[in-house]
């Protein structure tokens, strides 16, 4: 079923493309109720268009129907908190987020193979973590970019997805008493994820062990491949001893005018 639902999000955006006219920074859509192409939880989805209402990256909204599927349509911008995310020498890869469906499949697939917690590290918006929390998974987000942080706090009285402002190779993540956690990487590979990935990954395995990890990729040509593929990540997963669980496309905000979407990479550590 996550699979399908992935592969209609997919096809959900490319129609959106066909007929966006507008000239917003970043646009997605979330169809307003279940259906067969979207069996999602109806609270649910209340919920993903409550995150992107109250968020302050969207400056607009509107009903359009797309599949015959009917939907709402939110426009942002992003500019400031790009900029104000690459400020710090420490900060690995800026803020681009991915959609909010896709962040939804996402925790879905985490807990889907027996993950209880979400650690979302380069969080952003923290809009992985706030979807853990709405399947019941105990979600955090890790944020280095004070001002993203606030965005998240603004946004806990919704859901509290446990947003914290810290370098993330830094954190103490005992502090968190985790059981089976799966750790989302923000940033591709050749934008700072690698760097990112190894702090991170050195830190947890030194802790925990039995870990799940999820990096998002890249098929795209403007950046040079990795020798042992996994979307930019294999060379990673084989120096960290990671094993290749699935990995799943989905659509993101710098992938809305490409033809290949973003490959979320889920792999495992033992």
């Amino acid at each position: 079923m996550i699979e399908d639902i992935a592969k209609n999000i997919i096809n959900l955006k490319q129609e959106f493309s066909k007929v966006y006219s507008g000239t917003s920074h970043i646009q997605e859509v979330i169809p307003l109720s279940s259906s067969d192409l979207f069996p999602i939880d109806e609270q649910h989805l209340k919920l993903l268009h409550q995150f992107a209402k109250n968020n302050p990256i969207y400056y607009n909204s509107y009903n359009q129907e797309i599949m015959n599927i009917s939907c709402i349509v939110y426009e942002g911008d992003i500019n400031k908190y790009w900029l104000n995310s690459i400020q710090y020498g420490s900060s690995h890869a800026p803020f681009s987020p991915t959609w909010i469906l896709s962040a939804y499949v996402n925790a879905l697939l985490a807990k889907n193979i027996g993950c209880t917690e979400i650690i979302d590290i380069g969080s952003g918006d923290g809009r992985i973590a706030y979807c853990g929390t709405i399947l019941n998974l105990k979600s955090y987000s890790i944020e280095i970019d004070e001002m993203l942080v606030d965005l998240q706090k603004s946004l806990i009285d919704i859901l509290d997805f446990h947003p914290f402002c810290s370098d993330a190779v830094k954190f103490d993540y005992s502090s968190l008493q985790l059981n089976k956690p799966a750790f989302f990487i923000g940033g591709l590979a050749q934008m700072g994820g690698l760097e990112l990935a190894s702090g991170v990954l050195k830190k947890v395995n030194s802790i925990l062990q039995n870990v799940y990890w999820i990096f998002a990729g890249t098929l795209s040509q403007k950046y040079a491949p990795d020798p042992k593929n996994y979307a930019g990540w294999g060379t990673l997963m084989d120096n960290h001893n990671l094993k290749h669980i699935q990995t799943i496309t989905l659509p993101t905000v710098w992938t809305f005018h490409e033809t290949d979407d973003t490959p979320y990479v889920f792999t495992k550590s033992f």
